[in-house]
C-alpha cells in the first residue's frame, strides 16, 4: 500500500523562501502524476502545482505561478515543492497528493492517494 510523507513546512516573514518534501514509498507502479495542494483554515482545499512524472512537465495554479517549481527525484521516489517570495495568503497546511483519476487536476477529489500535510505559516 502506498504512502505519502511530507516535510520542510515551517515559518517563515514574507519574502521568504520554503522547500517542502514528499517522499513516496510502497507504490508498484508508476505514479505519472504527483501534486501538490493546500488548505488554509476555513477553505477549500486548492491545486498548487502538478507535475506529469514521466516528461517531468510541471502546471502551476496561478496564484503561485512565477514564485513556485515543483519538481521530483526519481531515484529517491520524492516530489519537491520550491517556494519563493511567500506571502501571508501562503500561509495552509500543504498536501501531496497522487493517482489521479480524472481531468482536472485542481479537484482534490481526483486524486485518491494523500499524505498527512505539513504547515506553512508565513508572517507579515
Amino acid at each position: 500500500q502506498g504512502k505519502l510523507v511530507e516535510s520542510g513546512g515551517g515559518s517563515v516573514q514574507a519574502g521568504g523562501s520554503l522547500s517542502l518534501s514528499c517522499a513516496a514509498s510502497g507504490y508498484t507502479y508508476n505514479l505519472n502524476y504527483m501534486a501538490w495542494f493546500r488548505q488554509a483554515p476555513g477553505k477549500e482545499r486548492e491545486g498548487v502545482a502538478l507535475i506529469y512524472t514521466p516528461l517531468g512537465i510541471p502546471t502551476y495554479a496561478d496564484s503561485v505561478k512565477g514564485r513556485t517549481t515543483i519538481s521530483q527525484d526519481n531515484a529517491k521516489n520524492t516530489l519537491y515543492l520550491q517556494m519563493n517570495n511567500l506571502k501571508p495568503e501562503d500561509t495552509a497546511m500543504y498536501y501531496c497528493a497522487t493517482e489521479f483519476v480524472g481531468s482536472d487536476w485542481t479537484n482534490p477529489g481526483k486524486f485518491r492517494s494523500w499524505g498527512q500535510g505539513t504547515q506553512v505559516t508565513v508572517s507579515s
